[in-house]
């Protein structure tokens, strides 16, 4: 600290902030959400409705006022973070903690295919059950860990901020945020805008586009 500069108070715990500091984004819609397949961390672009979504999404983002813009560097969010940057004029952030599961071996599956073949684990991935782990993959639990360590570092920055992100990042973030395992926010809408405080996004519209199991 230099000479001179009084010290910089403490931020604000979670109980004292402003509920609406951070938000967080699904990505358009993408052919593999239409499908119904494990795109994990795979380079998948959004598909013709997934960049409406996104148009739709800078629309209702640029109502914040949002001073930042982060998103993970996949392909999917990276292209919904550029729609809504040319709307809000911020230049997106990528930052790899924001980055979907790892799928290990389901990635590039169906969801009816693996619901077929490991029920029991297709069961406990569906419900956001904490101990799960996709086999060869990530578990629920490393998410979580580098998902909030990655929120931290955005609410040390410029705020408001908005994240652009994945459906099982925003599980993990309310997970973490509730104590306890997210249910409504397991599967968001593409597209959908919501407060990370797990108590306005109760009450928060999700916009977007219909919900799909997996980001």
């Amino acid at each position: 600290m230099g000479q001179g500069h009084e010290p910089r108070p403490l931020r604000p715990t979670l109980t004292e902030r402003p509920a609406s500091d951070v938000y967080l984004a699904r990505h358009g819609q993408t052919a593999y959400n239409l499908e119904g397949r494990f795109q994990g961390q795979l380079p998948v672009p959004l598909d013709e409705t997934g960049r409406a979504q996104a148009v739709d999404l800078a629309e209702r983002a640029a109502a914040h006022g949002f001073a930042a813009l982060w998103c993970s560097p996949l392909l999917r969010a990276r292209e919904t973070a550029d729609v809504v940057a040319e709307r809000v004029g911020l230049q997106p952030r990528e930052d790899a903690r924001f980055m979907e599961t790892d799928a290990g071996d389901w990635t590039d599956r169906s969801f009816a295919e693996i619901q077929s073949e490991a029920p029991d684990q297709f069961a406990a991935f569906a419900a956001g059950d904490p101990g799960f782990a996709f086999p060869g993959g990530e578990s629920f639990a490393e998410q979580e860990e580098r998902v909030s360590a990655a929120l931290e570092d955005v609410e040390r920055g410029e705020l408001p901020a908005l994240v652009v992100c994945h459906g099982m990042v925003i599980r993990a973030a309310f997970a973490r945020r509730a104590g306890h395992p997210a249910t409504r926010f397991e599967r968001v809408p593409n597209a959908a805008l919501v407060p990370l405080d797990p108590f306005e996004a109760e009450r928060a519209d999700l916009g977007g586009g219909a919900a799909t199991p997996s980001s």
